[in-house]
């Protein structure tokens, strides 16, 4: 099945979040205590990581390397300037992005604040990316084989060098390991119709556009699917009952991820210092999300204190409704970061 499942992820992110506006406006989720919400994020904030040691002494520029690991997020999609080529195929290649990345993703951001240049900052995001696919990454500097879900295959053996060279290593992962079956279950559900939501937005216009117009863009795309009640009933069932499923199926694959990520980069680099990124969910009138995301958190948390990393929330990141942060989401995840490695 040839489907440009990459493009395709980001109109499902926002389909999925447009629908779960309107659906959920009608049916109303369990009262929660404000008290308690304001408590809880307050609390997350001011203990946004974990860390076994750390230093207030100064250092000269490039004084450190930064290797950052992840998917699109990490990459900076959504960002102007993400440097990429195409190949044959459903896939692209990222190499250009490692040190030619966006100045503003939050790699960027870092470096600046660190002094560090292009060689002591890299950033190795690649868009569509699963937990299980990173750790294949670093296994293997190469996956197997492509991801038949997601559409991505990818062959750097530069990985391992990177890696063994860094002082510090963040990862951020997970997200698409339950995007990606969704996408391909609203794919299924829709006849693949959903796909001509993707062209709009890999338009790269709806960023541009005030808040007002980026919805009517949506809406008349949605509207344009043309879907039939089967397929209506279908998405909606996916909506309703459908991706908690997923969810739940995903999880224990992600988490055993987490785990192998951890200990290759261990066998590549023992002294690094491994910084875990935090999930924030750009779906949040979706259940099924909020608790995914939050499981995840709960779990680097632990795993953190479990191997002695240092595991970094980003709880008030915020994102536009591609799914991926803003320029100033990307600086809130660098302020982050910058606070938590330990010797810039």
């Amino acid at each position: 099945m040839k489907k440009k499942l990459i493009g395709l992820a980001l109109s499902a992110a926002m389909l999925f979040s447009v629908l779960s506006v309107s659906a959920f406006a009608a049916v109303p989720e369990e009262s929660a205590d404000p008290a308690l919400t304001t408590e809880q994020t307050a609390a997350e904030e001011e203990n946004c990581f974990f860390t076994s040691s750390s230093t207030e002494e100064e250092k000269e520029p490039n004084s450190i390397t930064y290797v950052a690991l992840g998917d699109s997020i990490v990459a900076g999609v959504g960002l102007a300037d993400v440097q990429y080529s195409t190949r044959s195929g459903y896939s692209v290649d990222m190499a250009p992005n490692f040190h030619g990345y966006s100045p503003d993703c939050y790699v960027g951001k870092v470096a600046a604040a660190l002094g560090l240049d292009r060689d002591h900052a890299i950033n190795l995001g690649l868009p569509a990316l699963t937990a299980p696919d990173l750790a294949d990454m670093i296994r293997y500097g190469k996956m197997p084989q492509m991801n038949m879900a997601s559409g991505c295959e990818y062959n750097y053996p530069e990985f391992q060098d990177y890696i063994r060279k860094a002082d510090v290593v963040s990862v951020q992962i997970g997200s698409n390991d339950a995007f990606v079956p969704c996408i391909v279950a609203l794919g299924n559900a829709t006849n693949w119709k959903s796909e001509k939501l993707a062209a709009t937005i890999l338009a790269g216009d709806l960023r541009n556009e005030g808040s007002g117009s980026t919805m009517s863009t949506i809406y008349r795309s949605i509207k344009a699917m043309d879907l039939t009640k089967a397929e209506k009933d279908a998405t909606w069932n996916l909506l309703f009952s459908g991706m908690s499923k997923i969810c739940d199926e995903t999880y224990p694959k992600t988490t055993a991820a987490l785990i192998s990520i951890v200990q290759e980069i261990r066998n590549l680099n023992p002294d690094a210092q491994i910084i875990l990124v935090g999930y924030t969910n750009p779906v949040p009138l979706i259940p099924c999300w909020r608790s995914y995301f939050n499981k995840l958190n709960k779990f680097e948390k632990q795993i953190a204190k479990t191997y002695n990393l240092t595991y970094v929330a980003i709880p008030n990141t915020e994102t536009t409704l591609d799914v991926h942060p803003t320029i100033k989401g990307h600086q809130y995840i660098a302020n982050k970061l910058v606070n938590a490695i330990e010797n810039p």
